[in-house]
């Protein structure tokens, strides 16, 4: 598999594991349009790879697994009107799907290594992977009500499987960050370790996983996915259309200003 079209990914095969590596280090990490859309594409090739059985995803440097949507994409949409918005938002509602349901399609196991801050699309790969492992010091939010658009994506689908629904709509509503250790103790990660063990613990549980039965995982896999079907892809298609309804307000143009100059949010419809 030629994994060199990907601009914004790097991929390298080892012994049956691919490690996946998100790479917009100058930004955070930050899902801009090429990278979101590599993320659709990423887990469709790993599944084809003859020579991978298990992927790990990370991001590069220590600060950021991914900072969430680019700012400058969402600023860019904003400034659309009339059929140019709603096809560029009906585009994103497609893509946004499919980041989340090609990593529920991949047969062989995902293990995500959360380094650094994790929100949005970034967070989506996150919490959607089959295993979490997080650096005990870093930190995730959902963020789409911080930006003023419903919390699409994956939230719907997963928050309430993982922690619980009173968890999921506390910090879904109110957007509050959540370091690592907390993350495990609600159950929305697997597991937390300390940062300068992260990459070591989520290799060991790799390759373990690379040399063990790949009938035997990818079936538990499809099995335990049955769940996601059972309630989750409905709250999970219904949320995304929600979403890119609310870009069609002045709310999230606000968020995001906010965001940028760092102040608190005046939004339009709280006025």
């Amino acid at each position: 598999m030629d994994y060199s079209r990907y601009q914004h990914l790097l991929v390298e095969v080892d012994a049956g594991v691919a490690l996946v590596t998100i790479n917009r280090p100058e930004s955070y990490n930050a899902t801009n349009d090429v990278l979101h859309r590599e993320l659709t594409r990423i887990w469709g090739d790993i599944d084809r790879d003859p020579a991978v059985r298990v992927a790990v995803v990370t991001g590069a440097g220590v600060q950021a697994f991914s900072a969430g949507g680019d700012l400058n994409d969402i600023e860019a949409r904003a400034q659309l009107t009339g059929k140019a918005r709603f096809d560029a938002l009906t585009a994103l509602m497609k893509e946004a799907e499919e980041v989340v349901y090609s990593v529920v399609r991949c047969e062989k196991v995902i293990i995500s290594a959360i380094n650094g801050v994790a929100v949005g699309a970034g967070l989506a790969v996150a919490l959607m992977a089959d295993i979490s492992i997080i650096a005990e010091e870093a930190r995730l939010t959902d963020g789409h009500a911080r930006l003023g658009v419903a919390a699409g994506d994956h939230a719907a689908m997963i928050w309430p499987l993982l922690c619980g629904m009173a968890k999921a709509k506390y910090y879904l509503l109110t957007c509050e960050f959540i370091d690592g250790r907390e993350a495990e103790r609600i159950g929305l990660v697997s597991k937390a370790v300390p940062r300068a063990e992260l990459m070591g613990e989520a290799m060991r549980v790799a390759r373990h996983l690379a040399a063990s039965s790949q009938p035997a995982l990818r079936f538990t896999k499809r099995s335990l996915n049955q769940w996601l079907k059972l309630g989750g892809i409905t709250a999970f298609d219904y949320s995304v259309a929600l979403e890119m309804m609310g870009f069609f307000s002045d709310d999230p143009a606000e968020g995001a200003r906010a965001i940028v100059e760092k102040r608190p949010p005046v939004y339009p419809s709280a006025g």
